[in-house]
């Protein structure tokens, strides 16, 4: 009996132990998760003192980037100051056309003095002027290469440290330093204007000067986008390298000359005579056979040794290639410059198959004849819209403002109005061309447009055709009151007149719908409009008074409903966001509560599973107390027995 009762003690007592440790296990549990809140609260407290918002590593840099420039100190680039030359400037097209005649100076004369000897020793003074002036040019031209400006994220750059490095990235700094090496230094050694009868002269040594000719090409790339005659200046850049490729070449001839012998054979140049020994007989006739070399016309001597075949035929191959490269540029050019003149001639040509095929009669022919001559005599016939089309809506904006602004400020119902209308209206004007005896409107007619007289002159007739009634001219506006649609008006927004064409007239016409739409984002202007165009109508007594005013209120009620209606569709909206917004939160409660449900039963399972695990082992004991006190009492009832 007390051996029983110490085994019940020993499994109670196992009992609470589990149950103390589950309780421990639990505790633990717990002081962990509150020691994570509390380390998560701690860098919680840390980070709100950097900052109430996440670091985003771009708006960091931003701010760096920013930080710097605003601290850092304003670099100088030359002997104190900020030098910066913005290519975009007049200043800089004249630099540039100043450089690139000391560029052409070089290429011409540079090999021309190093063969013609007569040329190079005639004027010595000049030559060395203009040497010492070219040089200091092309020095120049280096300090203002450094610190040329360049666009960056659409900005121009003026630190000096960025334009020495772009320009040192760049290929140019390479020629501009071979073009300034003092190769002049020969001329210790070798003089310069000693030279008789010697090819080549000591002024070769500057062939180096040839490598500024980039800036000679950017000056002419320049140029052909400034000027206004770009294929007119197409061809003289063409002619100009045509001359320059033939007295290079010529010059060649004259020191292959020098080289083989003069007066050796019927081919190189003879300077026996006293024609032959000048100057001028000598480049001219250098040039002469040059060109007919190069321009593969013939006629030249014929050669006599090897020396002198190799060089001819090498010289008509460049000629060939030169020259055809050459014609066929020039020949596009000319096309281009007649593009437009064909394009109209073949619109003209289909208008006029047209007619013959649909048999018009010859009296409208002659008409669409002499309308194609008279745009094409003013204008050239020139389509604004298609020319304008490549350019941003903003650009064209200002461009139409520059052209038609003007024109439209002398309606008399759009003066003194805001300038954002006048520029929206400027759009859409367009141009329209009459021609003599053309009907602009007739009496009757809704009027769905207005117009402004630019050019030629108009007659208001009467209903017979003959009758002038009145003479407009450029400046004139007529059916402005039409486009306004101003109710009340006893014409019924319909034509009062007919108004002929006496002659060719250009006039600009806005339509109603395209002022009705400009007039909507600018309701004040709208009300101004239909003000003046009822005072014309009540100067002329076409205005019902009544009728306006009903419209007018019906107008205002109209308005004030809309209104209601958009501050109902306001209310409507805020009550849906606040309902949104609840919406959003109790879902959010809802979320919180089925976590904290799965975590509840989360830990229910756990504690379960626990559980189970240790009611096999106190049933195994009671099973086992019970087979013993049955066996004890089988044995007692024995003994009694």
């Amino acid at each position: 009996m007390v051996h029983m009762k110490i085994r019940i003690t020993e499994d109670t007592t196992q009992t609470d132990n589990s149950h103390q440790h589950r309780i421990l296990s639990a505790v633990r549990g717990r002081l962990r998760q509150v020691a994570a809140s509390l380390q998560a609260a701690v860098r919680f407290r840390r980070f709100s003192r950097r900052g109430t918002t996440a670091p985003d590593w771009f708006v960091d840099k931003s701010h760096q980037e920013d930080n710097a420039d605003v601290g850092e100190e304003p670099q100088h680039g030359c002997w104190g100051y900020r030098v910066v030359f913005d290519p975009a400037l007049p200043i800089y097209y004249k630099w540039l056309m100043v450089v690139s005649l000391a560029v052409l100076y070089n290429v011409i004369f540079v090999l021309g003095r190093a063969v013609f000897w007569e040329l190079n020793n005639c004027v010595p003074a000049l030559w060395w002027s203009l040497d010492c002036l070219c040089d200091a040019i092309y020095l120049l031209d280096v300090i203002v290469h450094v610190h040329e400006g360049y666009l960056e994220q659409g900005l121009l750059v003026t630190d000096p440290t960025k334009l020495r490095a772009h320009y040192l990235q760049s290929k140019s700094w390479k020629t501009d330093i071979l073009a300034i090496i003092p190769t002049d230094i020969a001329y210790i050694w070798w003089q310069p204007f000693d030279c008789l009868q010697q090819v080549p002269c000591s002024v070769i040594v500057r062939i180096n000067r040839l490598f500024k000719l980039p800036r000679l090409w950017e000056w002419f790339e320049r140029t052909e986008t400034d000027t206004n005659y770009p294929n007119v200046f197409r061809i003289c850049k063409v002619v100009l390298a045509i001359l320059v490729l033939i007295h290079w070449n010529a010059c060649l001839y004259f020191a292959i000359s020098y080289a083989i012998g003069f007066g050796t054979d019927n081919w190189v140049y003879n300077l026996d005579g006293p024609k032959n020994s000048t100057l001028a007989r000598q480049y001219i006739y250098s040039f002469y056979w040059s060109t007919l070399t190069l321009t593969t016309i013939g006629e030249t001597p014929v050669p006599e040794n090897d020396a002198e075949y190799l060089f001819v035929v090498a010289d008509f191959l460049a000629g060939v290639l030169i020259f055809a490269t050459i014609v066929g540029n020039i020949g596009s050019m000319i096309s281009n410059m007649n593009v437009a003149r064909v394009d109209f001639q073949n619109r003209m040509d289909g208008v006029k198959q047209y007619m013959a095929f649909r048999k018009v009669g010859r009296e409208l022919e002659a008409r669409v004849i002499r309308w194609f001559a008279y745009t094409w005599q003013e204008s050239g016939a020139l389509d604004e819209e298609r020319v304008l089309s490549a350019l941003p809506d903003k650009l064209k904006a200002e461009i139409a403002i520059r052209v038609h602004l003007d024109t439209l400020r002398k309606v008399r119902i759009f003066q003194d109005c805001e300038p954002g209308l006048l520029e929206a209206l400027v759009l859409k004007l367009r141009l329209q061309v009459f021609s003599p005896g053309d009907y602009i409107c007739r009496k009757g007619d809704v009027g769905k447009e207005m117009y402004i007289v630019k050019r030629g002159r108009l007659q208001v007739v009467a209903d017979d055709g003959y009758t002038v009634l009145a003479t407009l001219g450029a400046g004139s506006v007529f059916g402005e009151v039409s486009v306004l649609d101003i109710a009340g008006n006893r014409t019924g927004n319909r034509r009062t007149a007919n108004v002929r064409s006496l002659g060719y007239s250009d006039l600009f016409c806005l339509a109603k719908d395209d002022l009705l739409v400009a007039l909507a984002d600018y309701p004040e202007a709208r009300a101004t409009l239909i003000e003046r165009g009822c005072q014309l109508l009540r100067k002329d007594g076409l205005l019902d008074e009544d009728v306006f005013k009903r419209a007018k209120a019906t107008q205002h009620s109209m308005e004030d409903s809309i209104k209601k209606l958009e501050t109902s569709v306001d209310h409507i909206h805020s009550r849906l966001a606040r309902l949104l917004a609840e919406f959003t939160a109790s879902q959010a409660k809802l979320k919180q509560r089925l976590s904290r449900v799965e975590t509840r039963t989360d830990r229910d399972r756990d504690g379960n599973i626990s559980e189970n695990l240790t009611v096999p082992t106190v049933r195994r004991r009671l099973r086992s107390f019970e087979m013993r006190r049955g066996d004890f009492s089988s044995c007692s009832r024995h003994k009694t027995m």
